[in-house]
């Protein structure tokens, strides 16, 4: 059987390249944001460590937005980021 490679990709936090399932998915798909626990869901995607530092400080970066190219309204964005509270390890 053959060794399935696991992708890396880079946390918007630390910007450290990790193991594709370490870290938590954020979703943009038809003009909205979610949080993608599967890593299957359509639309761009970008990454975050399972941690609250990374996940506060790409808060305090807006890199998100930045990175996904796009707005997100105050209401948006920290629903997005009290759902991430349940993934923080």
């Amino acid at each position: 059987m053959k060794n399935k490679k696991n992708p890396m990709r880079k946390c918007l936090g630390c910007m450290e390249s990790k193991t594709k399932d370490s870290l938590i998915r954020i979703a943009w798909y038809e003009g909205r944001l979610s949080v993608d626990p599967t890593g299957k869901a359509k639309g761009r995607g970008v990454y975050l460590c399972k941690n609250r530092e990374c996940i506060e400080m790409a808060r305090k970066k807006k890199a998100i937005q930045r990175s996904l190219h796009i707005e997100v309204s105050a209401e948006e964005e920290a629903r997005i980021f009290e759902e991430l509270k349940a993934y923080e390890e």
